[in-house]
């Protein structure tokens, strides 16, 4: 069998005239962008989310079967219409159909009953278009009154419905570790707030907190969070000793830091100081290395021109053994007797705190407080001159104990020597620059070798030294007593 080939043609080739480029590029990524823009979104299936064992079946069942279903009302539905049809009270010349329809024709009848399951506003349009064709009947289900009540008992279906969700949820009750508890508590609070702000049952939200406070193996964890809720929710209803309670019980049981807090914020709205001064107390016996609540409690009695009262407390404060931020109460109570123009007070509280620690901060503060006590604007001379000293005498002071007791905080003494330089220069004709440059060091870059683990090749780093005046003494000295040693060493030789 003879085989025919066809011919085939090929494309004609096309000379490109102008071989220059293009004044704009398109790089193949440009294009993928701007097809990736423009694309439009992809459409996804809204999530259903399944309450009941009804709607499972309905989702069990084939496509085709559940759309001749999706005009059918769900068991809620259903059992609302029920509830509403036995609160009508159906007439008896009306009871022949379903919602009284007996009266109307058939056509009528059937939509208004196949719409009304489903969707009421679509049943009330067509009553509505019926009833204008027919004036002198009525349908008794529209009456307001009778309305009012299927609604309410809808809503108190719903509100059970809810409930038995939040009962079920708190039954499961975890081990009694707090990890599991952070999240399980969270289902009281829920569970409360919405009987207070949905059902606005009072009663059953005091029993909600009481349960849950009830529930809490206080003795190894608690929540100060759901202590405030509830005495908040007592203040809510106007029940002040029922709050006072609840923070009373907490203080008692498990105190916290938030609870004692919050109970002295609400004694002090309310004005009652000696409440809060009792709670300070308790508060302080329970923690007595809290410096936020002596200093609090200080400015509590100062708020209230109580000098003498502040004054004592931040004595007991300094005298704890042990502090958590000693460095924010001391400061505190130096700026109190600063404020009431006590400087010896001041000087003394200075003193008691290098004792305890000689940080960097404390000398500058100590050299500013000095610089800048009982100094007025139109300040004379001799009074300036007197300051200067002052804070001259605690520069040399801490100079002195960074070089003998201290000498490895190279840096803390530098940068003490230019707060000490900056203070001369602010006072102007006053201050001598010349006592503090003889002072201060010259800065060297050096390299230390980092030890590392055998094998791995060392490394180097570089870091700021500092070499004093007295350093540069010591170091001559040793080049001195090399050379000599050499040169002594090669005398020698040349006699032999």
């Amino acid at each position: 069998m003879a085989t025919k080939y066809s011919e085939v043609k090929l494309p004609r080739l096309t000379r490109v005239k102008i071989k220059s480029p293009a004044t704009i590029q398109i790089t193949a990524e440009q294009v993928l962008r701007e097809a990736r823009e423009r694309q439009e979104a992809e459409i996804q299936t809204p999530k259903q989310k399944i309450i009941d064992s009804t709607e499972l079946a309905d989702y069990r069942l084939p496509k085709t079967q559940r759309v001749r279903r999706t005009n059918l009302p769900s068991a809620m539905e259903r059992k609302s219409l029920d509830q509403i049809r036995q609160v009508g009270r159906v007439p008896e010349g009306l009871q022949s159909s379903p919602l009284g329809l007996g009266a109307m024709p058939r056509g009528p009848q059937r939509k208004l009953y196949a719409v009304v399951e489903g969707n009421v506003a679509g049943a009330r349009q067509i009553y509505e278009r019926w009833i204008k064709c027919h004036p002198d009947l009525r349908i008794v289900q529209d009456h307001p009154r009778n309305g009012e009540i299927a609604r309410r008992v809808a809503k108190d279906d719903k509100a059970k419905q809810i409930r038995d969700v939040h009962e079920k949820g708190i039954a499961n009750v975890p081990p009694a570790e707090k990890c599991y508890w952070q999240r399980y508590i969270y289902l009281w609070i829920n569970y409360a707030l919405y009987e207070e702000l949905d059902t606005q049952d009072m009663e059953r939200t005091r029993n909600v907190y009481r349960e849950c406070l009830k529930l809490i193996p206080h003795d190894k964890f608690s929540f100060s969070k759901i202590w405030i809720l509830a005495a908040q929710f007592e203040i809510r209803q106007l029940n002040l000793k029922g709050a006072r309670q609840i923070l009373g019980n907490a203080i008692g049981r498990a105190p916290k830091h938030k609870i004692f807090k919050k109970y002295i914020e609400i004694e002090l709205q309310l004005g009652n100081i000696d409440r809060c001064r009792k709670l300070y107390e308790k508060y302080l016996e329970w923690s007595p290395e809290n410096c936020y609540a002596w200093s609090k409690y200080a400015q509590l009695e100062r708020s209230l021109s109580e000098n003498q009262r502040a004054r004592g407390i931040y004595e007991l404060a300094i005298a704890q053994p042990t502090l958590d931020m000693p460095e924010l109460l001391w400061k505190s109570c130096i700026d109190f007797e600063i404020s009431q123009h006590e400087f010896e007070r001041s000087r003394e509280l200075y003193e008691r705190l290098l004792d305890r620690t000689k940080h960097l901060k404390v000398w500058i503060s100590y050299a500013k407080f000095e610089a800048s006590s009982d100094l007025p604007e139109d300040a004379a001379q001799e009074q300036k001159n007197q300051c200067l000293q002052r804070a001259r005498r605690v520069f040399e002071k801490a100079i002195n104990y960074y070089r003998t007791c201290a000498p490895e905080l190279k840096e803390e003494r530098a940068m003490l020597l230019e707060e000490w330089s900056k203070m001369e220069s602010d006072f102007g004709e006053l201050g001598d620059l010349n006592l503090v440059r003889v002072k201060l060091p010259k800065k060297l870059k050096r390299r230390r070798q980092i030890e590392i683990e055998d094998g791995l090749v060392p490394a180097r780093y570089e870091y700021i030294d500092y070499l004093f005046p007295e350093e540069m003494q010591t170091t001559n000295l040793k080049i001195l007593e090399a050379a000599y040693s050499w040169k002594k060493q090669k005398s020698g030789a040349i006699l032999k």
